[in-house]
């Protein structure tokens, strides 16, 4: 595996629903205080290697440029759940403080993915304390749910997972069909740190493999759905206002390149069409953005995340685990 220049920017997110516990990052801005978490959240001198290591499929991916793609789509396709959506609609308040929220979220990634065993326990702990009380009837389909719930834990899983993939295959790092079941694979730690039970797929735990993600979102689709609630958050997420103004015009090419890499069936579900290609009428149809293009954004909010305090510093010491690893 080559070597990793770690991202310094918002890391694949874990759910609008998952009311990580709340950050203190006094910058105003969305990406500031991403980059902020950033900062804060690697750590300087870790006890242990964590759950995946310097070597691992996983800091590749997680280090990609791709990444803020990935995490915006993955919010995106797991709105589609009623159940997770009705968590969100009566639980969160991070329309309130999306900044904030998306802060908290890259501050609970960061630490599962690069930081040692027993920060990422307690961070996973904190989060799983938050998921008790998270719990109601959905207004829709009249179902009960709790945050708790291995299913919709799993739903929140493999939905960031699918997202890390397919963002970094159209606008990121190659990686072979080995490489792609290896971090799948490695990441059901990251399930099961969360609560998911540590048994195969077969038994309710969460994919281990392409094929086996591909399976269960062949059987959860039955259960998907599009709602108000879904509609108004995809259009909140894809306008998002809370992004600093000199920012705005990346954050539509990341939502854009988000939008058109979502599976067919989830634009379909949307009503999202691609423009000049049997454009829908959706307000927010995407013009489809080249690959270059993508990656040149990526590459100039890469350059403004360097910018901002404790960033270079925490990318630098990143860079030297890799290093000493070997990788």
């Amino acid at each position: 595996m080559g070597s990793v220049t770690p991202w310094s920017g918002p890391p694949v997110t874990g759910g609008l629903g998952r009311e990580e516990p709340a950050e203190v990052f006094p910058q105003t801005g969305l990406f500031q205080r991403a980059a902020a978490a950033f900062a804060a959240c690697v750590p300087v001198e870790p006890a242990d290697d964590g759950f995946f290591g310097p070597g691992s499929v996983t800091w590749r991916l997680h280090a990609d440029l791709s990444a803020p793609v990935s995490g915006l789509r993955s919010l995106l396709l797991q709105a589609l759940h009623p159940l997770a959506m009705a968590g969100v609609d009566q639980h969160s308040q991070w329309r309130d403080d999306p900044a904030g929220r998306f802060a908290s979220t890259a501050a609970y990634v960061l630490t599962t993915t690069y930081g040692d065993r027993a920060a990422a326990r307690a961070a996973a702990m904190r989060v799983r304390k938050i998921h008790e009380w998270v719990r109601g009837v959905d207004p829709v389909t009249g179902k009960p749910y709790e945050a708790s719930d291995p299913a919709l834990l799993i739903w929140v899983h493999a939905a960031l997972v699918e997202s890390g993939l397919a963002a970094a295959a159209r606008y990121g790092v190659a990686l072979t069909p080995a490489e792609q079941d290896q971090y799948v694979a490695e990441m059901t730690a990251a399930a099961e740190l969360i609560g998911v039970p540590a048994v195969g797929f077969a038994m309710g735990g969460a994919p281990a493999s392409v094929a086996e993600l591909d399976a269960y979102f062949e059987a959860v689709r039955p259960s998907l759905a599009t709602s108000k609630s879904t509609e108004d958050t995809a259009s909140y997420l894809i306008g998002m206002p809370d992004v600093e103004p000199e920012l705005a015009g990346v954050w539509q090419v990341l939502a854009a390149a988000a939008v058109t890499s979502l599976p067919g069936w989830a634009r379909d579900m949307y009503g999202f069409g691609l423009a000049g290609a049997g454009n829908t009428g959706h307000d927010r149809d995407p013009v489809p953005p080249e690959r270059e293009e993508v990656r040149q954004v990526l590459g100039v909010l890469d350059a403004v995340y360097l910018g901002e305090p404790g960033v270079l510093e925490a990318r630098q010491r990143l860079t030297l685990r890799v290093r000493a690893a070997g990788q």
